[in-house]
């Protein structure tokens, strides 16, 4: 018996350590894309629209996190009865998790596409229709796109829930990749319409999906392929439960996270949020790092913590904490050449005030490390907490954003309020995460 339960610690941190080093490979491709993406895509539509097309990519964002949760829900039953060789639950898991994404995105996007219809985009997203004609089919034809994809990008989290993150990674960067492609086509051809690079930033995604369901579920995993038979509406409720609390723990991260961008719009201008997001993209690479090698132990911990193995998590706690400093001081160096990077990168196409680097660095390193507490606790799935302050953090952001940057006029201050408004959250996921892996974690510490 202790020889079996040794035998799947080291199959654990072997999964883990070879999914790290293949995401490597595959996020490191994928955050040069990203890259390339930025002056490509201003090559496109200049620094206005550009603004407007991340303005509107943000609230696209808000389509794609209205699973109630089920993905992560999926991701952390899934790895539970693959734990427990119940293999025909997981076949039901992965059935019911599909059935109910089909029934909540169609009805959602025939809402937004009225609502697009008869409401003023233009006022909404403060765009001046005279630079740009066609607002409205740009948004309602990525709204379609981005619904289509909402359905199929359960596939993630069904290999996140089978510790293969690196193939989650693989399918997230081959979309990214089209996506670069298109683009390129869409500058050679000389075009600078924001359609078309709606159409290739949302329909690019679509296609891949679209492409490794059927090589995904005719191939290896032909067992767990979704069936209308083992839809059942008892794993549903299952999913439900968990899911709603991710869910949850979702909204408002999306606020948190997205709404910056529309703030900044209709505060300021859209051109405002072009040099912001240029600044966010560029830290981005720090979460890309951190995610490559952190979003592994999410699923690995809820399997060593359903095995009650904390003498692994203990360990992982460790490695966790190197990685911390390491991301630090690469965060550190970056700002110190964002200057001379943003002049390679950019080439003079939008200019950055060092200010909101220095500001983004600082939120991007505080959000990394309220995640690097936040992953381990979404595994073990102890959510109340994070929940509570995340919402109570979302009920703050619009309202204090809205009024320091009416105030102020200065895009600055609202990026402050941003980094301040997480600060609660962090501390709590720092002590909740440590009173759990010490055992000494009871009451509201422990759910």
């Amino acid at each position: 018996m202790m020889f079996s339960f040794n035998k799947q610690k080291d199959r654990r941190s072997r999964l883990l350590a070879a999914n790290v080093a293949a995401s490597f490979l595959i996020k490191g491709w994928s955050a040069l894309v990203q890259l390339a993406l930025v002056p490509l895509t201003l090559s496109c539509l200049g620094v206005y629209e550009n603004g407007v097309w991340l303005t509107i990519s943000s609230v696209l964002l808000w389509i794609d996190n209205l699973d109630i949760g089920l993905g992560n829900g999926l991701r952390n039953k899934l790895a539970v009865c693959m734990a427990q060789g119940d293999t025909a639950k997981a076949r039901e898991m992965v059935s019911s998790t599909l059935a109910m994404l089909i029934g909540i995105i169609i009805p959602v996007v025939c809402i937004l596409i009225v609502v697009e219809q008869l409401g003023d985009t233009y006022s909404f997203f403060n765009v001046d229709s005279q630079r740009v004609s066609n607002l409205t089919t740009v948004i309602i034809a990525s709204t379609i796109l981005v619904g289509a994809t909402f359905i199929f990008k359960f596939l993630g989290n069904f290999y996140m829930g089978l510790q293969l993150p690196a193939v989650s990674n693989l399918i997230g960067s081959l979309g990214s990749t089209l996506i670069l492609v298109g683009t390129l086509v869409v500058y050679l051809m000389g075009s600078h319409s924001m359609l078309m690079i709606a159409l290739v930033n949302t329909g690019a995604p679509l296609i891949v999906y679209l492409i490794c369901y059927p090589v995904t579920f005719m191939g290896k995993y032909k067992a767990l392929r979704p069936s209308l038979q083992f839809v059942n509406f008892g794993a549903a409720k299952e999913l439900f439960s968990l899911g709603f609390r991710f869910f949850l723990l979702q909204i408002p991260g999306v606020i948190l996270f997205f709404t910056s961008n529309i703030l900044i719009a209709r505060l300021f201008t859209p051109d405002m949020v072009t040099p912001y997001q240029i600044a966010h993209r560029y830290f981005a690479l720090t979460m890309t790092l951190f995610t490559i090698i952190c979003v592994p132990y999410w699923t690995a911990t809820t399997d060593a913590y359903t095995r009650k193995d904390f003498a692994w998590i203990n360990r992982a706690n460790k490695t966790l904490n190197i990685i911390m400093l390491f991301i630090l001081a690469i965060i550190v160096i970056m700002t110190v050449l964002s200057g001379f990077v943003y002049d390679v990168w950019i080439q003079g196409k939008a200019f950055i005030p060092f200010s909101i680097t220095l500001i983004s660095a600082i939120y991007q390193f505080i959000i990394i490390v309220s995640m690097r507490y936040s992953y381990v606790l979404n595994g073990i799935g102890a959510l109340h907490l994070q929940l509570i302050f995340t919402i109570a953090a979302s009920i703050a952001y619009i309202p204090l954003a809205v009024y320091v940057g009416r105030a102020t006029h200065n895009v600055n201050y609202l990026l402050i309020v941003m980094c301040l408004i997480h600060l609660p959250g962090l501390i709590v996921n720092y002590i909740q995460y440590h009173k759990i892996i010490k055992g000494k974690a009871t009451g509201i510490w422990i759910k």
